[in-house]
Protein backbone atom coordinates (compact mmCIF):
# COMPACT_ATOMS: atom_id res chain seq x y z
CA UNK A 1 0.00 0.00 0.00
CA UNK A 2 2.66 2.13 0.70
CA UNK A 3 4.72 1.76 -2.24
CA UNK A 4 1.07 2.85 -4.60
CA UNK A 5 0.99 5.93 -2.17
CA UNK A 6 4.10 7.13 -0.71
CA UNK A 7 2.03 9.53 1.13
CA UNK A 8 1.01 7.85 3.41
CA UNK A 9 2.89 7.22 6.80
CA UNK A 10 4.91 4.14 7.56
CA UNK A 11 3.34 3.90 11.18
CA UNK A 12 0.21 5.45 12.77
CA UNK A 13 1.61 6.48 16.29
CA UNK A 14 2.19 10.18 16.62
CA UNK A 15 2.27 9.62 20.40
CA UNK A 16 4.92 7.06 20.24
CA UNK A 17 7.36 9.60 18.59
CA UNK A 18 6.21 12.45 20.69
CA UNK A 19 7.44 10.37 23.74
CA UNK A 20 10.51 8.64 22.14
CA UNK A 21 11.62 12.48 21.61
CA UNK A 22 11.20 12.95 25.28
CA UNK A 23 13.03 9.64 26.28
CA UNK A 24 15.76 10.96 24.41
CA UNK A 25 16.61 14.59 25.50
CA UNK A 26 15.54 13.19 29.08
CA UNK A 27 18.25 10.83 28.53
CA UNK A 28 20.75 13.13 26.89
CA UNK A 29 20.39 15.61 29.80
CA UNK A 30 20.40 13.15 32.60
CA UNK A 31 16.91 13.83 33.65
CA UNK A 32 16.26 16.53 36.29
CA UNK A 33 16.90 17.11 40.18
CA UNK A 34 13.53 18.37 41.44
CA UNK A 35 10.03 17.23 41.23
CA UNK A 36 9.65 20.82 40.35
CA UNK A 37 12.15 20.41 37.89
CA UNK A 38 9.93 17.64 36.07
CA UNK A 39 6.47 19.33 35.89
CA UNK A 40 8.36 22.54 34.15
CA UNK A 41 10.24 20.15 32.25
CA UNK A 42 6.95 17.99 30.92
CA UNK A 43 5.20 21.70 30.56
CA UNK A 44 7.53 22.48 27.80
CA UNK A 45 7.93 20.23 26.37
CA UNK A 46 4.11 19.56 25.79
CA UNK A 47 4.16 22.96 24.43
CA UNK A 48 6.97 22.39 21.94
CA UNK A 49 5.11 19.31 20.74
CA UNK A 50 1.85 21.34 20.10
CA UNK A 51 3.33 24.22 18.41
CA UNK A 52 5.15 22.33 16.16
CA UNK A 53 1.62 19.88 15.62
CA UNK A 54 -0.01 23.60 14.75
CA UNK A 55 2.76 25.13 12.87
CA UNK A 56 3.37 27.81 15.90
CA UNK A 57 7.22 28.81 16.33
CA UNK A 58 7.78 27.67 20.15
CA UNK A 59 9.68 31.06 20.53
CA UNK A 60 7.05 33.42 19.17
CA UNK A 61 4.39 31.58 21.14
CA UNK A 62 6.67 32.02 24.71
CA UNK A 63 7.42 35.61 23.74
CA UNK A 64 3.77 36.41 22.60
CA UNK A 65 2.76 34.99 26.22
CA UNK A 66 5.28 36.69 28.44
CA UNK A 67 4.35 40.10 26.51
CA UNK A 68 1.00 39.83 27.06
CA UNK A 69 0.52 40.72 23.51
CA UNK A 70 -1.76 37.76 22.51
CA UNK A 71 -1.51 38.04 19.15
CA UNK A 72 -1.15 33.90 19.01
CA UNK A 73 -4.49 32.31 19.44
CA UNK A 74 -4.78 29.41 22.46
CA UNK A 75 -4.40 26.21 21.10
CA UNK A 76 -8.02 25.33 21.73
CA UNK A 77 -9.03 28.04 19.27
CA UNK A 78 -7.41 26.31 16.86
CA UNK A 79 -9.61 23.04 17.22
CA UNK A 80 -12.62 25.02 17.24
Amino acid sequence: MVLEHPELPLHNNPAELAARTMVQRRNISYATQTLEGTKAWDTFMSLVATTRKLGVSFFEYVRDRISQTRIIPNDGDYYS
